[in-house]
């Protein structure tokens, strides 16, 4: 192990040798651990992405790692097995028993993460309380099977600082500060406790000093963090970051790849790939011809991902002689999305994932005005919910209704709490006001009479505390994301304290689960079931291992960094 070398180059204009080692083609968590994980091994590295900043999807995302039995769970405290993560994910992946791939995520998952933290220098740490989606499944946790990374100061880029994707502005306040998970009771409850004070006290004069400096706030949390972290481990490593560069076909003699043609602000090149090439591209999300072969039509075509996740390394492979693999469950990881347009004229999507949907005093209906899923449950499932009520060849959309007391509490989507920003969404239309539940309906296009039957049912049940027709609050997941001051239900509140509320949210993907069909080294495997010998793939590029399941927080991730440190180590002959 040759350790890391310090010579750090990267940007859009930088020198490109004619050949690497190894090159791996995405600057997402998966495409930055595997060209971390290859460079620490002695290996000459060439990272290149399409866009002009690096983080793909993860930059934009909640950054969970799922990573059953891991060592730092285990330092905390919080146990755990193989074994019991086994049983788990048998009961809710399809097919996932007979999943030789899924075997080797469980197995190698905590001694990938040992070697992050060990030779990479990857800062993590346990998320000690984040239920298992699914809770009355055999093995589920209540926490610890998922990682995070630890908050990061930008300045620690130094002048790659700008080189880093931003995080989404809608998850942000005041002007760019990232709120971590462990942030947010604070914020909920602001005047409630000194602790509470001082807390949001700091953190606002921390990004009003990182302002004044930088420009920018300079913490970051989540996503954001754990992509800054890998792409400071590259720099360090020495790893060359080409942005701005797009893989354009894959040069193959037999089974081995030899070459990787690129292009760059208009000029070709062919770097020869001696080792071999990894492919991290982030899957298919934003390829039109993909989404109509792979992804139902009700879905439509939003996406929830980077727009640079276009599957062009998917097609590479393919035109090389991979082939590709459906899931047994969806082909797409899912989550419900609101959107809207920005002052400046730019596109904002805002994904529904924890932040509302389980809270009380919210429900979800279609434009019938019936509910059709328990809204506390996984955005995945609230999709699939979706698509089983939507009429073949509709595009799928549903709507969430609340009241003033819900809006100034806990935010819905893109409208903060306490009425922040609650003009501005409502003069772009975002965010629909009306001061009778009828009057809501009508301006939303929903049935009138039905919502109000659906709103006085759910208002009954939340006095008794149970949600007569699909039991939310039911389990600890969803009580986790629930209010514990609401009682006796932390997930039901009524709807009555107008004015009163709606956006439309449509099914968008986080990821694609179909992708290239591959060993437990990440190999392609070519049409007729042999591997090609040095090219890989590994994150959204690579099929899912959760066979288009979504059973926990950081199901993704967790693989994608898996499999990279296997690809990059088969490379670099460690295994």
């Amino acid at each position: 192990m040759s350790g890391f070398n310090g010579n750090p180059r990267a940007g859009a204009d930088i020198p490109i040798e004619p050949a690497y080692d190894v090159v791996v083609v995405g600057g997402g968590a998966a495409g930055l651990t595997a060209a971390a994980c290859a460079a620490v091994d002695g290996l000459n590295v060439l990272l290149v992405d399409k866009a002009e900043r690096i983080g793909g999807t993860t930059a934009i995302s909640g950054g969970m790692v799922w990573a059953p039995a891991n060592r730092f769970a285990e330092e905390a405290g919080m146990r755990d097995s193989l074994e019991a993560a086994t049983r788990y994910l048998h009961a809710t992946v399809p097919d996932g028993a007979d999943d030789p791939l899924l075997a080797t995520f469980v197995h190698s998952a905590g001694p990938a993460i040992d070697f992050l933290r060990a030779h990479i220098g990857l800062e993590l740490q346990p998320v000690l309380r984040y239920p298992d989606y699914y809770q009355a499944a055999a093995g589920a946790t209540l926490g610890g099977r998922v990682l995070e990374a630890r908050p990061f100061d930008i300045r620690q880029l130094g002048r790659h600082r700008d080189l880093l994707a931003p995080p989404l502005p809608e998850m942000t306040l005041f002007g760019g500060m990232m709120v971590d998970r462990a942030d947010l009771p604070a914020f909920r409850k602001p005047l409630s406790s000194w602790r509470n004070m001082v807390r949001i006290a700091s953190l606002g004069a921390r990004h009003l000093l990182d302002r004044l400096t930088i420009g920018r706030g300079g913490r970051l949390v989540l996503g954001n963090a754990l992509v800054a972290r890998l792409l400071d481990r590259c720099l360090a490593a020495g790893v060359t970051i080409s942005t701005s560069t797009n893989l354009i076909g894959i040069v193959t003699e037999g089974a081995r790849v030899t070459d990787v043609e690129l292009e760059r602000r208009g000029h070709r090149l062919i770097i020869n790939a001696r080792r071999g090439v990894i492919l991290s591209g982030g899957g298919f999300s934003h390829d039109p011809a993909m989404r109509a072969h792979y992804l139902p039509v009700e879905a439509g075509i939003a996406s929830a991902a980077q727009p640079v996740d276009a599957g062009d390394t998917i097609r590479a492979a393919l035109s090389a002689g991979g082939r590709m693999r459906s899931m047994m469950g969806d082909n797409a990881l899912w989550v419900p999305l609101s959107r809207f347009t920005r002052r400046d004229g730019s596109a904002a999507r805002f994904p529904h994932t924890v932040t509302d949907r389980g809270k009380p005093g919210v429900i979800a209906v279609t434009s019938e005005g019936k509910r059709f899923v328990n809204e506390a449950m996984n955005y995945h499932h609230f999709c699939q919910a979706l698509l089983a009520v939507t009429p073949k060849g509709q595009k799928a959309r549903a709507f969430l209704i609340c009241d003033r007391n819900f809006l100034r509490r806990y935010g819905l989507g893109a409208a903060k709490p306490f009425g922040i920003g609650r003009r501005s969404m409502l003069a772009n239309g975002y965010l629909v006001e009306a001061q009778s539940i009828s009057e809501l309906a009508r301006k939303l296009s929903i049935d009138p009479h039905q919502l109000a039957v659906t709103v006085a049912r759910t208002n009954a049940d939340a006095v008794l505390g149970e949600d007569t027709i699909f039991g939310r609050g039911s389990d600890e997941y969803q009580r986790h994301f629930g209010d514990p001051d609401c009682k006796p239900n932390p997930c039901l509140a009524p709807i009555a304290s107008g004015p009163f509320y709606g956006i439309e949210v449509v099914i968008s993907d986080l990821g694609t689960a179909a992708g290239l069909d591959v060993d437990n080294d990440g190999r392609v495997l070519r049409h007729g079931g042999q591997t090609f010998a040095n090219l890989h793939a590994c994150g959204n590029d690579m099929r899912s291992v959760m066979g288009g399941a979504y059973p926990g927080p950081g199901i993704t991730l967790g693989p994608a960094l898996v499999f990279a440190w296997r690809a990059a180590r088969a490379l670099s002959g460690e295994r």
